[in-house]
């Protein structure tokens, strides 16, 4: 045997043993993997098999001999593991007709056992609770070897002839024994219970006869009763209903004209109404007219004229505003060129100063002479910047009061007075007085 898969058909199961199973390896109806000569696989059949259960001369608990033939289904559970582990162990290595004569046997047994606590009568007539029985005794008997009942019918029932020895002699001749009796007393109750329903259901049948007949003379003269009445009824009411009808038709010819001279007056009242309804309407139209007229003038010559007026008022006050608003933002526009100029140059000023401040730190030995160096490198851009706003304005208004000089002499002087000035903010600054410095400095 190579080692390799072996399976097996839905109607039988593997049993693996040996190397690395603690207990057998059950595969129903599948395939499994097996080692040779370390592990060993068997086959175990789960067909159904038929059994016929034959007991033959039993003793019922009223002493009476009967022979009873049950037909029964059983198999091996295969879905079941712990029945087929149960099965396996009963019969793995037994033929199919070896376990088959094992649940033989034991439905043999419980059959005949339930067979002497039943009597006859309960047995022939009540077939369906003795297969019950049997079944549900059997059952929890053949699980414990892990055969599952499948079904189990009552196919024959008879009754034997014994000896004195109670060892059965023959079959019971035709027209005697135990069953043919109860069935001969059962046939003779069904015949005379036969014979007195047919004589009461013929008498029945003669009395209710007589009885339609009675019912169905009275129902004639009574019918015949009720079309007289309902013919004279007939002639009565037809009499009332066309003295009714005459009646009614001359009324109603005499409210058809009546309504028709209603009619007419109703027409000529709709007209009347129809002609005031159309001259209040015409003059509705002609008063919405006149309305229309007085808007339409209004609108052409009353609202363009005071259109127009309003119109010249805004442009005059726009034309007002305008002029005060370009003189107000001319005046604002100088003080912010103004202030921007002075700032400017005194940020300028002051960031020159911290230049000078560092280049003196680094020419210690130049003291004042370096300073009046630095003063005479940066007068002339200073001068220069103080004049770039003069000479960047367009325009420039000047208001004298006429104590002093004015036009570019006057803007001359305001540049000189300026650049004069920055000694002072050197001083200011650096606290450094650089016209004493300049006076004893041989440079200048």
């Amino acid at each position: 045997m190579t080692w390799g898969f072996v399976t097996c058909g839905p109607n039988e199961a593997l049993v693996v043993s040996g190397c690395c199973y603690m207990k057998p390896l059950l595969v129903p109806g599948g395939r499994a993997f097996v080692w040779p000569s370390v592990q060993r696989v068997q086959r175990i059949s789960l067909n159904t098999m038929t059994l016929q259960v034959e007991s033959p001369c039993v003793y019922t608990s009223q002493g009476v001999p009967i022979s009873v033939t049950g037909i029964a289904q059983v198999k091996i559970q295969g879905q079941n593991e712990d029945m087929l582990l149960t099965a396996c162990e009963q019969f793995l290595g037994k033929s199919e007709t070896e376990i088959q004569h094992i649940a033989l046997v034991t439905l043999e047994g419980h059959q005949r056992a339930i067979m002497g606590s039943m009597t006859v009568e309960e047995i022939y007539k009540d077939r369906k609770k003795f297969s019950k029985q049997v079944f549900e005794v059997a059952s929890s008997d053949l699980v414990n070897m892990g055969i599952t009942v499948v079904s189990y019918t009552l196919k024959d029932i008879r009754d034997e002839e014994v000896d004195e020895t109670g060892r059965r002699a023959r079959r019971a001749p035709q027209g005697s024994g135990y069953l043919k009796s109860l069935g001969m007393a059962r046939t003779a109750e069904v015949k005379r219970d036969a014979r007195i329903g047919e004589a009461e259901a013929r008498c029945d049948s003669q009395i209710k006869e007589a009885i339609a007949e009675e019912q169905r003379m009275a129902a004639r003269f009574l019918n015949d009763t009720e079309i007289a009445k309902a013919q004279r009824d007939f002639e009565i009411k037809k009499a009332a209903y066309d003295v009714e009808v005459q009646t009614k038709k001359a009324e109603a010819e005499m409210a058809f004209e009546l309504q028709a001279a209603k009619t007419k007056q109703r027409i000529k009242e709709e007209q009347m109404q129809i002609k005031v309804v159309e001259r209040t309407q015409e003059i509705a139209v002609q008063d919405q007219e006149m309305i229309r007229r007085e808007r339409e003038l209004e609108a052409t010559v009353h609202r363009p004229a005071e259109a127009e007026k309003y119109r010249l008022e805004k442009i005059a006050e726009a034309n007002r505003n305008r002029v005060v608003l370009e003189a107000e933002a001319e005046a604002e526009s100088i003080r912010i060129r103004g202030e921007a100029e002075a700032f400017a140059i005194s940020a300028k000023a002051k960031a020159e100063a911290e230049q000078m401040a560092k280049k003196a730190e680094a020419w210690r030995e130049y003291r004042e002479a370096a300073m009046v160096d630095m003063l005479l490198e940066t007068l002339p851009k200073v001068a220069a910047e103080v004049a770039a706003p003069l000479s960047q304005a367009k325009k420039i208004t000047m208001v004298s009061t006429g104590g002093g000089e004015i036009g570019a002499a006057k803007l001359t002087g305001e540049v000189l007075a300026i650049v004069n000035k920055v000694p002072e903010l050197v001083k200011s600054i650096t606290g450094v007085d650089i016209s004493r410095v300049s006076q004893n400095s041989k440079y200048i």
